[in-house]
């Protein structure tokens, strides 16, 4: 959640997104026309990108270096791609192709997948776990789960009813996300076992579509965006443990007798009374629009950021503390000449409580440079890990030359 990347008509542009108040532009290319799908190795030189002139084909470019590393074609259309420092993963309607991101040789052909229209599929930006996970059936909820490593099939897992909208795995690859095309409830399952560890409930006036699902780099919290104008933030915590005692009231009472009364209900129905509710959530002045949600750390705070369809990014304080209303404290356009629009909000939201601060950049203290040299906060690994050199061979992707594996922080 480091940098942004968009496709637009005339071509492709990238972002980094280190900062608040100004929104920095890495690259923007015009080569390709009508860019639908273009994704980048963290922040690294690597950037995958796929046009509506050919659909069929994925170019790999190093940008910076201005050089086309490879082309694949398939045999429909691509509809999505993932990949992380070990593993490129291209998904078409009714197969997935698993390439080694060193050299880019095929290393496997998933056929005869579940006809999957939108390209559904998730793929851990962990490297040591590359769990790829997608629609096991068109039916219904089922999730396959793929070893990317072991290049075997992991396990499946019943998910949800209807037919699956949304997937996500942690930053870790320990957990994964997953939500039907109902879109009223979330749920997070343990991998590569598949346990149910967490269900949220979105809502239950409406089915919505969900368009985003993501978690924050250390896992505390859930985001999931629709095609409506709320955006939930469910905190992934245990809340019976974490309560503190109530007090001997009335509702009190009633609570712990309700609580009491779930363990002899059937596990479907207590299910449905243990959901936990967002924990924080943003009203956008949108609705309707697809967009694309991240939690991040930047300037030592959680954000919440959102870029929608028509081109704008709006950035957001989460508290981590109490949650609630997010506050809107930045607008940038991501089509224009590079200038941010002022939220009027910004001079009127009261200041943050200095113990809120104080407690944030606390959390999300980064580690010395010596501990991670050349690596940036990109979430490519654990915050500390070194990775060798030597699990990069040399080949057609020879980013290492500019000590991009770590990648360099833009």
């Amino acid at each position: 959640c480091s940098s942004l990347s968009i496709g637009t008509t005339t071509g492709y542009r990238l972002f980094s997104l280190s900062s608040v108040e100004q929104l920095d532009q890495v690259h923007e290319s015009n080569e390709i026309p009508d860019v639908y799908i273009v994704e980048r190795l963290f922040s690294s030189s690597l950037v995958v990108v796929v046009s509506h002139a050919k659909p069929q084909q994925m170019n790999v470019y190093h940008f910076k270096k201005g050089t086309e590393i490879c082309n694949y074609s398939y045999s429909s259309n691509i509809l999505s791609i993932r990949l992380n420092r070990q593993r490129l993963v291209v998904c078409l309607e009714e197969s997935i192709y698993i390439h080694n991101i060193k050299d880019m040789k095929l290393l496997k052909t998933i056929l005869d997948t579940p006809p999957n229209t939108t390209g559904l599929c998730a793929l851990s930006i962990n490297h040591a776990n590359s769990y790829l996970a997608y629609p096991g059936s068109a039916t219904n909820g089922e999730i396959a789960l793929y070893d990317g490593n072991t290049l075997k099939t992991a396990c499946s897992i019943p998910a949800h009813d209807g037919p699956l909208a949304a997937l996500a795995f942690n930053s870790t690859g320990s957990k994964l996300a997953s939500a039907s095309e109902k879109g009223t409830v979330i749920r997070v399952f343990s991998i590569p076992g598949g346990q149910k560890l967490y269900e949220f409930r979105r809502g239950m006036k409406r089915y919505v579509n969900i368009s985003s699902l993501v978690f924050s780099m250390d896992s505390q919290f859930l985001c999931a965006s629709s095609n409506t104008e709320t955006v939930h933030i469910f905190k992934l915590e245990h809340l019976t443990d974490s309560r503190p005692e109530e007090p001997p009231t009335w509702s009190g009472y009633m609570g712990k007798m309700f609580q009491a009364a779930t363990n002899y209900l059937p596990a479907q129905v207590s299910g449905m009374m243990n959901q936990d509710r967002a924990f924080a959530t943003v009203r956008l002045n949108i609705s309707g629009q697809r967009n694309i949600c991240a939690l991040s750390t930047i300037q030592k705070l959680p954000r919440l950021l959102v870029t929608t369809s028509d081109g704008h990014l709006y950035i957001y304080n989460l508290d981590p503390q109490d949650g609630g209303e997010c506050v809107l404290i930045k607008k940038h356009s991501l089509l224009g000449s590079g200038k941010t629009e002022e939220n009027k909000e910004n001079d009127l939201r009261p200041p943050l409580p200095q113990s809120y601060a104080a407690t944030v950049a606390r959390q999300s203290a980064v580690p010395s440079t010596s501990t991670m040299p050349g690596y940036s906060e990109d979430g490519g690994a654990l915050r500390g890990e070194v990775i060798p050199e030597h699990e990069f061979a040399t080949g057609p992707v020879c980013l290492d030359d500019e000590n991009e594996f770590p990648p360099v922080s833009i």
